[in-house]
């Protein structure tokens, strides 16, 4: 999943940082408080929004509600 947020993202042509959360135990720790203890993978905050696993559509979604895309 991934690897699909991360394609999307590009074919959006939207910037991003991407944080290996297994070498960043910090990004690690934050993964885990936005869901319940786990390491879900991906989990991608949009301004104030926190995706988790999202499919494209919502990974757009979110982008054009935080005004990333327009």
């Amino acid at each position: 999943m991934t690897r699909r947020s991360r394609s999307e993202l590009e074919r959006l042509g939207v910037e991003y940082d991407y944080i290996e959360v297994e070498t960043d135990s910090a990004a690690s720790a934050w993964v885990k408080s936005q869901n319940g203890g786990k390491e879900k993978k991906p989990t991608i905050q949009v301004g104030a929004l926190i995706l988790t696993e999202p499919t494209n559509r919502e990974l757009e979604d979110a982008l054009r509600q935080e005004r990333v895309l327009v």
